[in-house]
């Protein structure tokens, strides 16, 4: 036997005023989407008819209640029981015209959104030359539906919205709450909204909304300004026409965070969607805010939200070329402007170039990059330097920029955000394009070799020098290399600083971990940091010739410490220990003498 399902009308009014709505601040925006789609359907028929709403607060009405008043067709007694006391049959609303393409909304759940600031709604509803018919719903679920009595009949077509507040509401009456919130959801309607004697509507957007017509670019940068607060550095018209979208893109003046999302402001059909959709622009334009109005998007039951679709998708995707048409138009036509930009939205571009050919050609030829031969876009660097050596951290950079640049080698600093992974890009987008990932080690083929006879001198104190040392886990090596005034290197590649890494990493776990930092440190390659000192520098070459075993070890821990911190390398608590004792042993032996009592 089947069963009906019984519903707790008083369950749902709850589940939607309380839950499906993020703030009772909705309940002025479904009042208006009601009465402009009332306006809507009568025009239809009469074009001619009034478009007016009027809002009265309490304030204004004087026995505490408000009240909204549309021109728009009214609804005979029969639609008032389909349409304000009938929840999901969407068939029955179809063929009483109600659910067009042109309509903001649909009424009757838009309606309970008012529930959540008043225990009863009165309607007082004309459609032609019917009888004014009166509906009082309450949010206990009870409703009652009559023909108005001669005093109360409305003297001409239309509808008029009474709110009775809840206790706990009367904050969302005031007359200045309820001119911020018409002003906020309906300034773009295409009707007259009153609120008062106070007109919160504007009429038509400031960018354009068809083909061909002019762009009022002051216009638009006065809107950025009133409507988000800030001055922009550029406003781009937008245009999505399978969206029905149009509006403006906001380039934003000042550096952004690119985790975070900007939320945009929506409008459907000139009514006001949400201050801050997700999504609408692809993550890389974060540097932009936009302001749109869409006739095709869909929205979330809740009305707060766009619904994720493939449209939704087809619109970021056309959005965001449309911004990065923007900066290539730039590049070519005002490179000052460009050059702009990227100091205050660099992070977003280089992002964006990751995975995009034409802005990575951008990034190419504008950005420029520190490199130890000065500041260089990669275009310039290639054009005066053949190959794009780079070092891929911000600590190797420091450890070879100036020894590099002493051997005529010039070096790119890709250790900042995304520069690594752009450089190593570059060949995908031009094959000509030669790059090479110099690591510290590198160097030392470029250093000059002692000859053997004084290799062969050199390795007594070779000897002491490693014996100084040794706790540090490095090898000592001699080399001449430029400047002359650097008299000792300090390299680690990869695979050093990978083994140094595990082998912290090893101090600090457990045992089950331990186990298995063991295993890769077992299959990791021997390789050890070295510590290359300078027989070119004079310093250097006196510690050489010094006879007392002591005092070499003593200056070589000093280089060693030395090295450390010109090469911004991390300082573990053996080489502070070894430091310290290099130090006093050098200030005692400078020092001579007892300590007198």
């Amino acid at each position: 036997m089947d069963h009906t399902f019984q519903v707790d009308l008083r369950g749902v009014v709850d589940l939607l005023s309380h839950h499906l709505y993020g703030s009772p601040r909705v309940y002025v925006r479904e009042l208006l989407q009601n009465a402009v789609d009332a306006i809507t359907a009568r025009r239809a028929t009469e074009p001619d008819a009034p478009a007016l709403v009027r809002i009265e607060p309490p304030e204004i009405t004087g026995d505490g209640t408000l009240r909204v008043h549309d021109t728009g067709v009214g609804l005979t007694e029969a639609q008032v029981h389909e349409l304000l006391a009938t929840i999901g049959r969407s068939s029955k609303r179809d063929e009483l015209g109600f659910s067009r393409h042109e309509f903001l909304g649909q009424f009757g759940i838009g309606l309970l959104s008012c529930f959540l600031v008043a225990d009863e709604i009165q309607v007082l509803t004309r459609h032609g030359d019917d009888p004014t018919v009166r509906w009082t719903g309450y949010a206990d679920g009870r409703y009652a539906v009559t023909v108005a009595p001669p005093e109360e009949a409305r003297a001409d077509v239309g509808t008029t919205v009474t709110l009775v507040p809840r206790r706990d509401a009367d904050q969302w009456f005031s007359t200045p709450t309820v001119v911020d919130l018409a002003r906020l959801f309906g300034a773009l309607l295409p009707v007259t909204v009153r609120v008062g004697d106070v007109v919160t509507t504007v009429g038509e957007p400031p960018w354009p909304t068809t083909p061909g017509t002019p762009v009022d670019r002051a216009a638009l940068i006065a809107y950025a300004r009133d409507t988000l607060g800030v001055d922009p550095f550029d406003v781009l018209p937008l245009s999505v026409p399978e969206a029905g979208l149009t509006g403006v893109a906001v380039i934003l003046p000042t550096p952004v965070n690119p985790v975070a999302r900007a939320g945009h402001r929506v409008y459907l059909k000139r009514m006001l969607l949400t201050e801050n959709a997700d999504g609408l622009l692809p993550d890389w334009a974060f540097f932009a805010h936009c302001v749109v109005d869409a006739t095709e998007l869909r929205p979330t039951a809740s009305r707060e939200a766009l619904y994720e679709d493939t449209l939704l998708t087809a619109t970021r995707e056309a959005l965001g070329d449309q911004v990065r048409g923007w900066l290539v138009r730039l590049s070519r036509h005002d490179p000052h402007r460009l050059a702009q930009f990227l100091q205050v939205h660099h992070l977003g571009v280089k992002a964006l170039a990751l995975h995009d050919d034409d802005m990575l050609r951008l990034v190419d030829r504008w950005w420029p990059m520190d490199t130890n031969v000065g500041t260089l876009t990669l275009a310039e660097f290639r054009e005066r330097h053949g190959v794009v050596r780079y070092a891929a951290s911000l600590d190797e950079f420091r450890q070879l920029a100036a020894v590099a640049a002493a051997q005529d080698l010039a070096v790119v600093n890709a250790g900042y955000t995304y520069d690594t992974e752009l450089i190593e890009r570059l060949p995908a987008v031009d094959r000509s394009v030669l790059i090479e990932r110099l690591e510290p080690s590198d160097l030392t083929t470029r250093f000059e070799a002692l000859d053997p006879s004084v290799e062969l001198a050199l390795r007594p104190f070779l000897t002491a020098a490693q014996r100084a040392v040794e706790r540090s886990g490095c090898e000592v090596v001699i080399r001449a290399y430029d400047p002359v005034s650097l008299p000792a290197l300090y390299l680690v590649s990869r695979s050093a600083a990978f083994n140094d890494q595990l082998a912290a990493s090893r101090d600090r776990a457990d045992e089950l971990w331990g186990g298995v930092l063991d295993a890769l440190a077992a299959t990791a390659p021997p390789d050890r940091p070295q510590l290359v000192l300078n027989h070119r520098n004079p310093l250097v070459r006196r510690v050489t010739m010094l006879g007392d075993p002591e005092l070499v070890g003593l200056a070589v821990e000093a280089l060693y410490g030395q090295a450390l911190l010109l090469g911004h390398h991390p300082v573990r608590a053996a080489d502070a220990a070894l430091l310290n004792d290099a130090f006093l042993g050098l200030l005692g032996r400078a020092v001579p003498g007892r300590e007198q009592a």
